[in-house]
């Protein structure tokens, strides 16, 4: 038998799939990261078996803890197929049955945003909140809300679905954009992915970039075109975290996924939000990085 204080989570990203063993007090006692498959759900089924058999191998101790997976996605509470991932590959796919057929145990398997929500409010950035909402800004955008101390699931398991509705107080230049890919216009996420941003920048005759950390780079060191993309990056997140205030009010808000990383998040958008949020005093509300940073999804999928 395993030890029953170990736990395996598994982050399922749209880029990399991260698996991390941690012990009882959070410790992380073995981690891999590996590319993700694009496109193909059997591919993407043996990389996930192929990471967790690595996981066995390399701690013993480990052959029958409990497996917890985060997802760019939910599954139905109707049929339990994936729905609403970026990578749509899973879409309509049985994963955890699948997997459990695979491994021969039980797996737990939650949207990302929750995930990084549990590992934020368990032991990270967000330790000691009620009400805490938790969003990744990466390959895709979502989020995840802790009300009263608990992760809010919702009556169809789709609270916290930031990403899909549509980005408040648009301009009239905002409203001609592309459709998102789950069919609709206006999502969040067409905006605020790191896929937009990039696509933001290259729209506009520079040199290409193929990700934000050169774009950062580029505005760091005076590109007039790089300062305006992410200066509207920032306008826009500051309106859409506005939204969430005047919805949910939470004492924290979280931020994960690769775009946290850009550090002037912090202070811009509290300079910004202000003029949205429905408020006659100054807005108390934290925005706050992931404490954990990019292993929060792993970490909150092990929590799981």
């Amino acid at each position: 038998m395993g030890d029953a204080a170990l736990r395996l989570g598994i982050d399922l990203g749209g880029t990399k799939i991260e698996a991390a063993v941690l012990d009882s007090a959070g410790a992380i006692r073995w981690k891999q990261r590996i590319a993700s498959p694009q496109n193909n759900y059997q591919s993407t089924l043996s990389a996930l078996a192929a990471l967790i058999a690595q996981a066995r191998r390399e701690i013993p101790a480990a052959r029958q803890c409990a497996i917890g997976i985060g997802i760019p996605g939910s599954l139905s509470p109707h049929d339990g197929r994936v729905r609403n991932a970026n990578s749509t590959w899973l879409n309509g796919q049985s994963l955890q049955q699948d997997l459990e057929a695979l491994l021969g145990q039980h797996v737990r398997i939650a949207n990302d945003a929750n995930c990084l929500a549990l590992s934020e409010f368990t032991d990270g950035a967000a330790r000691g909140a009620q009400s805490v909402f938790a969003i990744i800004l990466g390959t895709g955008v979502g989020g995840a809300h802790v009300a009263n101390g608990a992760l809010a699931g919702g009556a169809n398991r789709l609270a916290g679905e930031w990403g899909h509705v549509p980005l408040p107080w648009m301009t009239s230049q905002e409203f001609n954009t592309p459709a998102c890919w789950c069919g609709r216009t206006g999502c969040i996420e067409t905006f605020l992915s790191g896929p937009a941003l990039v696509k933001a920048l290259n729209a506009g005759g520079s040199a290409p970039v193929r990700s934000v950390q050169e774009i950062v780079h580029r505005s760091e060191a005076g590109d007039m075109h790089a300062i305006a993309v992410l200066d509207r990056f920032y306008g826009q997140l500051a309106r859409a975290l506005a939204m969430v205030i005047n919805i949910i009010d939470p004492e924290v808000i979280v931020i994960g996924g690769g775009l946290s990383n850009i550090s002037r998040i912090y202070s811009e958008i509290p300079k910004r939000w202000s003029q949205w949020i429905f408020s006659d005093t100054a807005v108390i509300t934290r925005l706050l990085p992931a404490q954990h940073g990019d292993a929060s999804g792993v970490r909150g999928a092990a929590w799981l």
